[in-house]
């Protein structure tokens, strides 16, 4: 399958989200602590060109941080593929 080679796909995982206001996202600085909506324990997210396509749980090894894929998501009415 030569052809996939070429193929890119943006992959997101998305750990939690919150809400602030522009000015506080304005004075962000490096090292800064932004609180989330979820726990460590929480699935998370995986999306595929801004499409959801699993979820998963975050995995930390020593250093090391990675993603288990838990579950794939049916495909959405209307998407090629």
């Amino acid at each position: 399958m030569p052809t996939l080679d070429k193929v890119s796909v943006d992959l997101m995982v998305v750990l939690g989200t919150t809400t602030m206001p522009i000015h506080q996202v304005m004075r962000l600085s490096r090292g800064a602590i932004i609180e989330l909506d979820a726990t460590e324990a929480d699935e998370v997210k995986i999306l595929a060109n801004n499409l959801p396509v699993a979820s998963g749980v975050v995995l930390v090894d020593r250093n090391r941080i990675a993603v288990e894929v838990k579950q794939m998501l049916p495909k959405s009415p209307g998407v090629r593929g």
